[in-house]
This record gives C-alpha cells, sequence and structure tokens, in this order.
C-alpha cells in the first residue's frame, strides 16, 4: 500500500479497494464534503460528486462529497453514508452497484462488467458499475432505491415457556431513618428484598439516597438477575420490557417484549447496515483485513442497525425506551464480534478460531443502544466460527435437545449452518453456500423486496409468476430462484447435470417453453418476463445458465453438509423424520422445490417445515425466562461440532451432490 501524500492528490492505484477509511481522509485533509452541499470544483485536486439518492416513494434527495481523484463512486459514497447496493463489497464481482452517472465531459470508461451488465441503450444513457468508476472528474450520479426492508421473517416455531424474565422490579414502603435507626440507605434496601443477594454499582449508589427521600422512602428497585441496575420513585412494577434481536448478516429483526404478559408488542426489521461492506461474513472480515478502521465502521453500522429497530419498535408501541432493562442478541460468530468490536480476522483464515465463545455480562450501551443506561445484554454464545450463536438460539426454540425424534434443522443463507439430533446426541456443522439464496452473483438477482420473483410454476399455459408486492417483475430472490430451477427440471428444460437441453429437444419436450430458451451473448438463459413483447433480452428478468451453476455449487455445499452428519450419526436419509426450515429465506422456500433439486432429504413433502425465524424466537425465550437462559448455556456442552474443511472426502462429496 503507497503511502499517503497530505501535499498532493493521490494516484489512481493507490487507491485500489476499500482500503482508505473515510477517516483517515478526513485526518489527511483528502475528503471533504463541499460547503452547503454544492458541487463545485476549487482547483484543489480534488473531485466534486453530487449524488441524487433516489427513494422507495419516488422522491429523491441530494448529497455532496469531495474526493481525491482516482476513488471510485462506490467507496466516495459509503465514505459518505449513502448506500449503493451490493455484495461484494465494491470488488467488482456481484454486479448489484448500478448507477447512472451524468457528466459534462468523457462519459466513464466501459469495463467489461458494466457489458456483461447493461444494455448498450443503457450504457450510452450513463449506466455503470459504481466499484469500477473512478472519480477522475466531477460527476453528478443518479442512485437507485436501496432495499432497506427486505421481506423476512420475523416470528417463527417455537415453545412455550414459563415466565420467570431476569427482570424483577420489587416495590418497596421503607422505614425512614431516625437517630435510633442509622441504618444505610442500602442496607434498609437490601433487608426489604432480603431474598435476593442484590449487587449495585456507582450509578445506582449516586441515585440510591436522593430517589429514596423524594419519593418519601416508597420505591421500587429495579433488578437484572441480582444486579440492582435502578430504583425508581412509586410503583412501577408493571412496567418492564425487553428487546430480542436476531442480527443477521442480511436483515435485522427487533421484537419487544412486555415483560409482565411475556408478549411481544412490536416487531420491526431492516437492512443491516452493513450491507456496504459487503453482502457475506468473508468479505467484511477482508474489510477490517484491508483496512485498520474499517472495525470501527463496521461496529458502528451494526449499532445504528440495533438502535434504529429499537426506536421503531420502542416508537410504535409508545413504550419509553428508558423502560427497557434487559436486551438479548443472537447472531452469527461474524456478527456479533463485529457489532462488540471484537477483531474477526481470525474466522476467516485458518484453523477458523473464535475470540471466545461465551461472552461476559455486558451493557445494551456495549451494542449502541440507548435504553436503560444500565439495561444489561445477553448475547448467545457460539460452538464454533461458523455455528454461531443464532443457531445456537435456534436449537433452543426449536427444542432440538428436547425431542426424541431424528431431526435435521437447516439454516439456509449465505453461510448455512446445519444441525442434526438423533434423540441423544446433537451433531452441527456450516456450509459455505455463497451469495445465490439472497440474490447474489445470479444476474438477475435481488433481494426480496417488492417486484422479486418468488414463486414460478411452468405448465402448458407458459409461465406463472408470483410477484412480491403483486408489481411487475424486477429480478429474482432466493425462493424464485430455487422454484424456478426445480420447475425447469420437473419439466425436463434442465437435465440432471444442470445444462439446459438444446433447442430441438425442448421444443419437444415443452413446446409452450421452449420459445423462453436464448441467448445473452454467448450464455443460454431462460426468459421468465419481457417487459414489452419486443424487449431485448437482456432487459428482461430470466435465468442464466452460470446462474443455474451458482445454485447447483450452493445446493451441493449445503447436501454434503447434511449427508456427513447423517453419516456421523449413522443415520441414512429415510430416517430423518424432520427437516426445519429455518431463517427468512427457509420461511419462503417451497419444501416441493427443495426435495426436486437435492437441497433437503428426499422424504414425504409433509415432514419439512418452515421454521421461520428461529433465532429470534431463541432470543425472545431467554428474556423470558432464566431457565432457557441456562439451556442455551448447556447447549455448548451438548452439540458437537463438525469441521467439514478438514474432511479428506470433502471435494469428493460435494462434486456427487451437484446433479439435480
Amino acid at each position: 500500500m503507497s503511502e499517503h501524500r497530505p501535499d498532493g492528490p493521490l494516484e489512481p492505484d493507490e487507491l485500489e479497494g476499500p482500503a482508505f477509511s473515510v477517516d483517515h481522509l478526513h485526518r489527511e485533509g483528502l475528503l471533504e464534503p463541499p460547503a452547503g452541499g454544492e458541487t463545485v470544483h476549487d482547483g484543489s485536486g480534488r473531485v466534486d460528486l453530487s449524488f441524487a439518492v433516489q427513494a422507495r416513494d419516488g422522491g429523491s434527495s441530494q448529497r455532496g462529497a469531495r474526493v481525491p481523484p482516482g476513488v471510485s463512486v462506490f467507496d466516495a459514497a459509503s465514505w459518505n453514508g449513502i448506500a449503493i447496493d451490493s455484495t461484494c463489497g465494491g470488488h467488482g464481482t456481484c454486479r448489484k452497484c448500478k448507477v447512472r452517472v451524468a457528466s459534462a465531459g468523457t462519459p466513464p470508461p466501459v469495463t467489461r462488467h458494466d457489458e456483461r451488465t447493461f444494455s448498450a441503450d443503457q450504457l450510452a444513457e450513463g449506466w455503470r458499475l459504481a466499484c469500477l468508476v473512478r472519480a477522475t472528474h466531477d460527476l453528478a450520479v443518479d442512485v437507485p432505491p436501496l432495499t432497506t426492508r427486505p421481506k423476512a421473517a420475523t416470528v417463527g416455531v417455537g415453545r412455550q415457556v414459563i415466565l420467570r424474565p431476569a427482570v424483577q422490579k420489587r416495590y418497596v414502603e421503607l422505614v425512614e431513618p431516625t437517630l435510633s435507626d442509622q441504618r444505610t440507605d442500602l442496607v434498609r434496601l437490601r433487608e426489604a428484598i432480603d431474598d435476593l443477594e442484590l449487587t449495585v454499582d456507582l450509578e445506582v449508589l449516586r441515585r440510591l439516597p436522593v430517589v429514596l427521600r423524594e419519593a418519601d422512602f416508597k420505591v421500587t428497585a429495579v433488578v437484572v438477575d441480582e444486579a440492582l441496575i435502578d430504583v425508581e420513585p412509586g410503583d412501577t412494577t408493571g412496567v418492564r420490557y425487553a428487546l430480542a434481536f436476531d442480527l443477521g448478516t442480511t436483515t435485522v429483526v427487533a421484537t419487544l417484549l412486555d415483560l409482565e404478559s411475556g408478549t411481544p408488542v412490536a416487531v420491526a426489521s431492516r437492512l443491516n447496515r452493513q450491507q456496504p461492506f459487503g453482502g457475506d461474513v468473508i468479505t467484511r472480515i477482508s474489510a477490517t483485513m484491508l483496512d485498520p478502521d474499517a472495525l470501527g465502521r463496521l461496529q458502528a453500522a451494526a449499532g445504528r442497525s440495533l438502535s434504529e429497530l429499537a426506536a421503531e419498535v420502542c416508537g410504535e408501541s409508545g413504550v419509553d425506551p428508558g423502560h427497557v432493562y434487559e436486551v438479548a442478541l443472537a447472531g452469527n460468530a461474524t456478527m456479533t464480534a463485529l457489532a462488540l468490536g471484537i477483531a474477526p480476522e481470525p474466522l476467516g483464515v485458518a484453523p477458523f478460531v473464535m475470540g471466545t465463545a461465551a461472552y461476559p455480562e455486558l451493557l445494551a450501551a456495549d451494542l449502541g443502544l440507548s435504553l436503560h443506561p444500565r439495561a444489561r445484554a445477553t448475547v448467545f454464545p457460539s460452538l464454533g466460527a461458523y455455528v454461531g450463536g443464532d443457531i445456537v438460539a435456534g436449537m433452543l426454540a426449536t427444542g432440538m435437545d428436547r425431542d426424541k425424534r431424528v431431526r435435521l434443522l437447516v439454516d439456509v443463507g449465505t453461510n448455512c449452518e446445519i444441525v442434526l439430533s438423533d434423540g441423544d446426541r446433537i451433531v452441527a456443522t456450516a456450509a459455505p453456500a455463497g451469495p445465490a439464496f439472497e440474490g447474489g452473483a445470479i444476474r438477475c438477482g435481488m433481494r426480496a423486496d417488492e417486484g422479486a420473483v418468488e414463486v414460478v410454476r411452468l405448465g402448458d399455459a407458459g409461465v406463472e409468476l408470483g410477484v412480491i408486492g403483486d408489481v411487475e417483475p424486477r429480478g429474482l430472490c432466493g425462493s424464485g430462484l430455487v422454484d424456478v430451477v426445480a420447475e425447469l427440471v420437473r419439466v425436463g428444460l434442465l437435465d440432471a447435470t444442470g445444462r439446459f437441453v438444446p433447442d430441438e429437444a425442448a421444443a419437444e419436450i415443452a413446446p409452450a417453453l421452449a420459445d423462453r430458451l436464448t441467448k445473452v451473448g454467448q450464455e443460454r438463459v431462460f426468459v421468465l418476463h419481457r417487459p414489452e413483447p419486443d424487449a431485448p433480452t437482456e432487459e428482461s428478468v430470466y435465468l442464466s445458465q452460470r446462474d443455474v451453476r451458482e445454485l447447483q455449487f450452493a445446493k451441493a455445499a449445503i447436501s454434503t453438509g447434511w449427508t456427513l452428519l447423517l453419516e456421523e450419526l449413522g443415520l441414512a436419509e429415510a430416517d430423518v423424520q424432520q427437516v426445519l426450515l429455518a431463517g427468512s429465506f427457509g420461511s419462503y422456500l417451497s419444501p416441493a422445490a427443495a426435495i426436486r433439486i437435492g437441497l433437503v432429504p428426499s422424504l414425504p413433502v409433509l415432514r419439512i417445515v418452515s421454521a421461520g425465524n428461529v433465532a429470534g424466537e431463541g432470543a425472545k425465550m431467554v428474556l423470558l425466562s432464566l431457565r432457557e437462559r441456562a439451556g442455551a448455556e448447556a447447549l455448548l456442552e451438548e452439540v458437537t461440532y463438525v469441521e467439514l474443511s478438514d474432511r479428506a472426502d470433502f471435494n469428493d462429496r460435494f462434486v456427487e451432490q451437484l446433479a439435480f
């Protein structure tokens, strides 16, 4: 990496990749927003960018930035808090960061990635991939709207629990001190609550004398476990809340719980604000390795995601955030480490070691949350570098350690976690599925947002599509990808190897569909939807041969994982009595399609259950019951983690699972 030179602009080759943080550039005087948002070049060697950010409702906002020549438009936007869609973190591989660049001078050069992404007309209009456009002169950039709230599962399969939360409130009326009774305020309170060994910190001691006297010694003690976190005037025993978070790589879900009744009062979800750093944990880990300041920025982004959701659910329900006394966080090992500011690099390189499996007692403020100032935070422990706290929460919610049936839990995502129980033993592993299920690396892929095709049916009448929002199709999300491939296999247009059949064979096999097989460049594709009858294929929603390969690799990794776990316990596919498909993707995945492509064992379809957001359900359970919290901790001792990467036969088994 070249050294920064504060006395002059950097050369373009000194700015390759996301290696320079906004903080460093600010310190060096190389990055500053233009005064008043204007974009007037001042001859200082810097470049002014004007971003027109489109909103989902059709509106737009203007944002300006001033950067050194050679910075990519994607990085310039990310440094200034402007989110541009991406799953690769700006490395030019996902082709999601589409923007329209307007310039009075020479338009940005067209790269081979641009040519593969846009039609000739779109290129002429200035459409480019933001990560490949270098800011060498002043530019105006139109940024398409970003999906901030993809379709996500907010509830899932769970169990009833005995309501016994860690958060307790005790109303007491204390005897006031006298000259003959000079017990301290703390002793007076402890003796009134003599069934608990109360611990107390300095902040509570500072409040205690004032609150007692202002409230005439009639107060409510707020206790989490046995820690006295506050003393409130009067009787507030009926007001106590907690927040459960599922911190996913793509989506974050928050549920506000009323601890008096044990019921949810509000739930919300949003896109993880770490999205500009990449769509999977590996690209985010890589960002911290390339830029020493990236860890702080990723931690701040996670904190913003959590705090925005906390404010939303509290606002929706009319709950004072100061009455939220505890939070629970379920996330994979990398997301948890980033949220806590723990260096994740060892998770990304062999031998894949975690800093810790379990976490010390934390405050909600440690996660960037503005709730009660001494609210506690419970973070789920991890089984391994790639079987994290979200899976521990999922196992807790689904009772994997309590059911005597042979059950398989599969959380399908970029990193797929798999758990198998035979009623006595539990084994778990992780399979590198890649971003296909999130719409990443798919030519027309997108997240599960309005306009995404999520259901596909093929027949004699042609193609029937189910589209989120019942609008014109804009792309293909993960469930739609699995559906269309499964349907093409069923009707015979895809052979067992995953290759489209020749045109002559297609005309015989499925005459109503054969004309949808065509080419984009040299690649064969199957067209799902054309915006106009004569629209170019490049502007249509289609499935490419490469997309099929991406899905094959993903499903082969997953099926290899559960196949090896079955062998670990000496079981066959037919022995599995229930398959639980977890996570947002699993909630909307067709069980029949999953069986047809080999994503799950070949079983009667009624044995395949969409489990939903079991990580969020587990997070709720530990807030409602101390017993369940102990159960989550016990799972660390009960589950055996199986590492696939050191299996000598993994590659051979993977190849065996590629066929449909």
